[in-house]
């Protein structure tokens, strides 16, 4: 122990490690760097031959502890060791995986019924750094095998399922089929599951990406996103390696604001299911309602896709009011106890109007296209009593 002879000096340092029995919840480490106890570990922790932890942009133990459940839960039940990192957002997450895996020149094929900012990061900031777009209907296979085929430079096929906000899904076990088949990767935001309801790894996907703003820390309270890779030495070689010079890295406290979260992440995701079905079956039931898109209704064109991937169908659903952009502006604006916010898996109900919020920088033309129209309201479902939210909805769509 040192031994600080002046008062400064006893201000400045630790004095000892009080711990005498092991935390019964994770602690925050809330520090910037870790101590060496000599030269040679430190040479050693930097080259790689040590376990270690050094500065933590590289990694730190809570993070580094919540990495590891996410990555825990996407991998459960299944024979794979994945690999996890926690970074800034969701949006990071993306981000640091593409650099991390891509190189100017490489394309990559997508669909055009992202989430709004994921669509803005690949035409605003990774198209102007070489990574060109190839957009494509990813229902339609022979479409993607053409396009894998044909198109060598393809390095990553990056997909929603469901998709934000129309709720479409696409095959993912087929989609992986096509990617191995022609040594490509894949990539799948599985941020609207969650791996209680979906575990994209368990049908050949290589990398899930998270914004744990949403369920997983579900509380609304940290920002944080998250890359799991079914290959740990390209994880650990290329991914982490870009996120620790990127500085996309994610903070102590929002790691364990999120691991708080996930202690109930399986009570939370069955009551946002079971609620999100009666809202989606009221709404379906309403005059003033032309369509809803919630993948549990049998209606939905891809709902037996959405049974054999998914355990349930979530909390999300979006509905397509008759009467267009005035009245999703109106029907928001009316809402007294559903919360308008432009975010989604919170433990309340939150509403937004993807026209004029997430998907506003989105051309209307493509918007349209995809099923983003002017009328469509996006809800994340949340675990309230069910009457409450059913009530608030209803006098919402009244004249």
């Amino acid at each position: 122990m040192k031994k600080p002879v002046g008062f400064g000096s006893l201000c400045v340092h630790e004095t000892r490690d009080t711990r005498s029995n092991k935390p019964h919840t994770l602690p925050i480490y809330a520090t910037t760097v870790f101590e060496f106890e000599s030269v040679q570990q430190g040479m050693d922790i930097f080259q790689g031959k040590e376990e270690g932890h050094i500065y933590s942009r590289f990694g730190n133990p809570t993070i580094d502890a919540v990495a590891e459940k996410i990555a825990l839960l996407e991998a459960h039940g299944l024979q794979i060791a994945a690999e996890g990192l926690l970074v800034s957002s969701g949006m990071a997450a993306i981000a640091t995986l593409m650099l991390g895996v891509l190189k100017p020149g490489d394309k990559i094929l997508t669909q055009g019924n992202l989430y709004g900012g994921t669509t803005e990061l690949f035409a605003r900031v990774l198209q102007p750094l070489g990574f060109d777009l190839v957009y494509a209907d990813l229902k339609d296979l022979g479409q993607i095998e053409q396009l894998l085929a044909s198109t060598p430079s393809i390095r990553i096929v990056y997909f929603e399922t469901p998709a934000n906000p129309t709720l479409a899904c696409v095959d993912m076990e087929a989609i992986a089929g096509l990617a191995r088949k022609y040594e490509r990767y894949t990539a799948v935001d599985n941020t609207f599951c969650t791996p209680y309801l979906q575990q994209p790894l368990r049908f050949g996907i290589d990398f899930v990406v998270h914004s744990t703003t949403k369920y997983l820390n579900g509380h609304g309270n940290s920002t944080a996103g998250a890359i799991i890779g079914r290959d740990k030495s390209l994880m650990k070689d290329k991914v982490w390696r870009t996120m620790k010079l990127v500085g996309t890295n994610c903070n102590p406290f929002d790691a364990w604001l999120i691991n708080n979260g996930l202690k109930t992440l399986e009570l939370r995701m069955e009551r946002h299911c079971s609620n999100a079905m009666r809202a989606a079956q009221f709404l379906e039931k309403h005059s003033k309602v032309a369509k809803v898109n919630y993948v549990g209704l049998p209606s939905h064109p891809d709902h037996e896709l959405a049974s054999r991937q998914m355990r349930c169908f979530s909390g999300m659903l979006s509905f397509e009011l008759t009467g267009g952009m005035q009245a999703g502006i109106d029907f928001i604006n009316k809402l007294r106890f559903c919360v308008l916010a432009p975010t989604m898996g919170d433990v309340d109900t939150l509403a937004m109007h993807p026209a004029s919020m997430s998907h506003s920088a989105v051309p209307r033309e493509i918007r349209l296209l995809n099923g983003i129209t002017d009328g469509l309201v996006r809800l994340s479902v949340g675990i309230e009593n069910i009457e409450d939210i059913l009530a608030d909805l209803d006098q919402a769509l009244l004249p």
